[in-house]
């Protein structure tokens, strides 16, 4: 972890000292956050991401929950 100050660091073990479901939470506010502190998105990338959520809503993706999508780039990048 290469955070650049000590209070991050404290900041983050209070936030591994929360039950998982208010991890998940302060998770979504800090990516709110920064999507809110960014440009919006392409109309390129909005179509995309409107493809894939239609082909996911008609059964035609696969999905893969996020532990596996996990324990698989631990293992690529050999950390697991």
């Amino acid at each position: 972890m290469s955070f650049v100050t000590a209070e991050a660091k404290k900041v983050f073990a209070q936030a591994l000292a929360l039950p998982e479901p208010q991890r998940a939470d302060l998770i979504d506010a800090l990516t709110d956050s920064l999507r809110d502190a960014h440009e919006e998105l392409s109309p390129e990338w909005t179509a995309e991401i409107s493809r894939r959520i239609a082909a996911v809503s008609r059964g035609e993706s696969k999905l893969i929950p996020g532990d596996e999508v996990d324990a698989r780039i631990r293992r690529a990048l050999g950390r697991g």
